[in-house]
């Protein structure tokens, strides 16, 4: 089996503006939208990996995500942070999101760490 190739990315945690639940808003026509603050850190998820060139990659993605935050009470469920993350990776690569493979990483809490997101994309394996 094939090493395959993977990408590594830190941001900071902005917060729970880009959870699932609270990324997108509703315009009073009916459509949606993606809010400013959300949009704006996704965007900074494609610059980071558009050199990488994931788009020629082998399918599916694996993408794990791993954090630290400094204590439980805003440190959210990583799942929930997966339709953002996704969506940000598929707005720069162009590859649906039902070819990636999300994994929940590791969950650190320490209180002398600022919150931090370290989001692993893997190539498929051959």
């Amino acid at each position: 089996m094939s090493q395959g190739k993977s990408v590594t990315v830190r941001l900071p945690y902005p917060g729970d503006c880009i959870s699932g639940n609270h990324y997108r808003g509703r315009r009073r026509d009916g459509g949606e939208y993606v809010k400013a603050d959300a949009q704006s850190w996704m965007d900074a998820i494609g610059w980071l990996i558009k050199k990488d060139h994931i788009e020629d990659w082998r399918l599916p993605l694996k993408v794990t995500c791993s954090s630290i935050f400094r204590d439980k009470n805003h440190a959210p469920d990583l799942s929930n942070l997966s339709k953002c993350i996704l969506d940000a990776i598929e707005a720069v690569t162009n590859i649906n999101d039902r070819d990636m493979r999300w994994h929940d990483g590791d969950r650190i809490i320490d209180a002398a760490a600022e919150p931090e997101l370290t989001i692993t994309i893997e190539e498929a394996r051959k």
